[in-house]
């Protein structure tokens, strides 16, 4: 609870005059904010009342939380120091930390590489800005970068090839595992050993840029680690840096496959207001410039893309090729920051189907989750986090057609996949799949009761 402030707050009440919200409506908005950044908030009416009328203000994340709520409604940035809920020049000090493509990225990595591993609150809890997914869009020139260096410490190939072999080490654990083992080692290993790599001197310009895109790769996994706890707004910083070593390195390629990932993020916190841009824009860059197994994440992305979009008709054609690129294309010819993540053919199928589930699709859904499924090599066990998750999506498919105790044998194959998955997205999905067998326990679907047994074994072992 904060302090009483001196006087009525005018700034927090005409701004919500001009995005036209209610207080019932600023409260729904700064819940979803919130559990974007992987916290439940109670916050209503009532606490919007209070806050406008001076008699309480908000914790300074809620703050954050309220002036991102409040920009997606205006189409326009603004801080808590602006609404009134702090003095001008005291908004939280990570507030804006790594979001902006500013001179030094691997500084910036640095901060937020440190912040992520001691858990600070303000940033672990750092909100989804849907102004800055627009940053990279329209950027012509390259990102002024100043390059610093390391006195006597010379770096190449050896060192180069080292960071790859741990990125790939890495992200097979995180691929099995889930990304909350080794978080903070990576972490750690990001802001450390990588950031003194690409402070080094080379003696070839090729191998400064190819240290940068070592790092991004990095950079990008720590991301995803974040993402797979539910914590968007930091994934979102770790992402915009990654892009900003790319554009360093002048490798466009390896820009677009951040561009992707940034527009899926979008999607995934049903933000999508840029996601068609930042999908667009990447595939325009690497369209007939890479092989077409690569050309079809980038094309399935887009028809996602389009569905949010909704323009059904225009992403189904889109899937079409996709389909038709990724049964042309050969694994091998991936680049490395494409390859380290899998199967194109089961990414495909599993964008895919998201893409029909959007279109409310579940039949075609369904299938395409299976396919994935299928395409995972090693059983799935070799990427244990995905294909359970793949295999409760198309569990849930299955429940909305109507197939009950088909979706519960589905889910009894993911969960002997979830075992020793440490994830928030598995926690999600472990849950709703629980919310929805009580149903099928009402409706007497014998194998019901016992894999609700199991999740609840599973979540008690996993809190």
């Amino acid at each position: 609870m904060g302090q009483r402030p001196r006087a009525h707050n005018d700034a927090l009440q005409h701004a919500l005059k001009q995005a036209d919200l209610t207080y019932d409506q600023a409260a729904a908005a700064v819940r979803i904010v919130a559990v974007e950044a992987g916290e439940s908030l109670r916050t209503n009416k009532s606490a919007i009342a209070q806050w406008v009328s001076g008699a309480k203000t908000p914790t300074p994340q809620t703050a954050t939380y309220i002036a991102e709520a409040i920009s997606r409604r205006l189409g326009r940035t603004l801080r808590p120091s602006h609404l009134g809920l702090c003095a001008p020049g005291q908004d939280p000090a990570h507030e804006t930390l790594g979001l902006a493509l500013g001179a030094d990225p691997v500084d910036t990595l640095r901060r937020i590489g440190e912040a992520d591993i001691n858990r600070r609150r303000i940033l672990a809890g750092a909100a989804y800005s849907v102004a800055a997914a627009a940053l990279p869009l329209g950027m012509d020139q390259a990102i002024e970068y100043q390059h610093r260096t390391r006195a006597g410490h010379r770096a190449g190939q050896a060192e180069i090839s080292a960071v790859r072999d741990m990125v790939e080490m890495y992200t097979r654990i995180d691929e099995r595992h889930g990304g909350q083992h080794g978080r903070s080692a990576v972490c750690q290993y990001l802001r450390s050993d990588v950031a003194d790599l690409c402070r080094s001197s080379f003696a070839r310009d090729e191998d400064r840029r190819e240290a940068l895109g070592a790092a991004a790769c990095l950079a990008y996994l720590c991301g995803w680690k974040a993402y797979d706890a539910g914590e968007h707004g930091l994934a979102q910083r770790y992402y915009l840096q990654a892009y900003a070593l790319t554009r360093e390195a002048g490798d466009e390629l390896h820009g677009a496959w951040i561009l992707r990932i940034m527009a899926h993020n979008g999607m995934d916190v049903r933000q999508p207001q840029r996601t068609l841009e930042l999908a667009e824009t990447a595939l325009s860059w690497v369209r007939g410039q890479v092989d077409p197994a690569t050309e079809a994440l980038f094309t399935v992305t887009r028809a996602r893309a389009l569905a949010h979009a909704g323009r059904g008709p225009e992403a189904v054609a889109q899937v079409r090729q996709a389909q038709d690129l990724v049964l042309r294309g050969e694994p091998q010819a991936l680049p490395f920051w494409a390859s380290l993540w899998g199967s194109p053919r089961a990414t495909v199928a599993s964008h895919t189907a998201k893409t029909f589930k959007e279109l409310g699709d579940h039949t075609n859904a369904e299938r395409h989750y299976a396919t994935s499924a299928r395409s995972r090599d090693g059983n799935g066990h070799q990427h244990q986090r995905i294909t359970a998750l793949t295999l409760a999506a198309q569990g849930h498919e299955q429940a909305a057609q109507g197939h009950l105790e088909q979706a519960c044998a589905t889910w009894t194959q993911s969960m002997d996949l979830f075992g020793g998955v440490r994830s928030k997205r598995a926690a999600d999905e472990v849950r709703g799949m629980r919310q929805r067998l009580r149903s099928f326990e009402r409706r007497g679907v014998r194998p019901a009761a016992d894999l609700d047994d199991r999740a609840r074994s599973w979540q008690l072992s996993h809190t």
